[in-house]
Parts: C-alpha cells; sequence; structure tokens
C-alpha cells in the first residue's frame, strides 16, 4: 500500500489551541473525508472524496487525490499555511488554481 502514501502530508489546522493534525495517506484522507459532517458536504467535498476512492481503486495516482483533498482542506479554511508551497513537481500556477 505504499503507493496510496502522499508525497508530503496534507495538515490540516482546526484553530488555535488545536493541535495541527497531518494526513499521509489516501486512507488517512478518507477516514477524514467520512467524518465530515453530512450538512456541509459539497461539491468539493464529494470531488476529494470520489479522487480519493478512484486513487484507492487505482484508477487515479495518490498524488492527483492529494491535490483534490488539499483543494477540500482550503476551501474549508482547514489547510494549515505552512502547506501552501507547491510539492516538487508542482508549478506555482497550479498552486494558484487550487486557490481562486
Amino acid at each position: 500500500m505504499d503507493y496510496l502514501h502522499f508525497f508530503a502530508p496534507v495538515r490540516i489546522s482546526r484553530g488555535q489551541g488545536h493541535p495541527v493534525e497531518e494526513v499521509d495517506s489516501v486512507a488517512e484522507a478518507m477516514v477524514f473525508l467520512r467524518k465530515w459532517p453530512t450538512g456541509r458536504r459539497g461539491p468539493v467535498y464529494q470531488c476529494a472524496l470520489n479522487c480519493c476512492a478512484a486513487a484507492l481503486a487505482g484508477q487515479m495516482s495518490a498524488e492527483e487525490a492529494r491535490k483534490a483533498f488539499t483543494g477540500f482542506a482550503r476551501i474549508t479554511r482547514l489547510l494549515d499555511d505552512d502547506t501552501a508551497l507547491p510539492v516538487p513537481g508542482e508549478t506555482m500556477a497550479g498552486v494558484y488554481a487550487l486557490r481562486r
């Protein structure tokens, strides 16, 4: 299952006073997404969930699923600011595209 690990963890911050949580793999991202409140599950959530499911099924890479999960974390304002930097091989245009 090594191929399901992210190249770099996605750091989740729930705010001051809460520890930063690191999501290291597609499986951990799925656990996080399944615990997400039903009433807050919109299209960005569904995209991240679908991408993680596709990665688990071998239809998508773990890094593609990571990008979708990172986008979800950014949109929901859970992404720790330190992870806003690109991963090696990712262009700054790709990072800015996720922020829009």
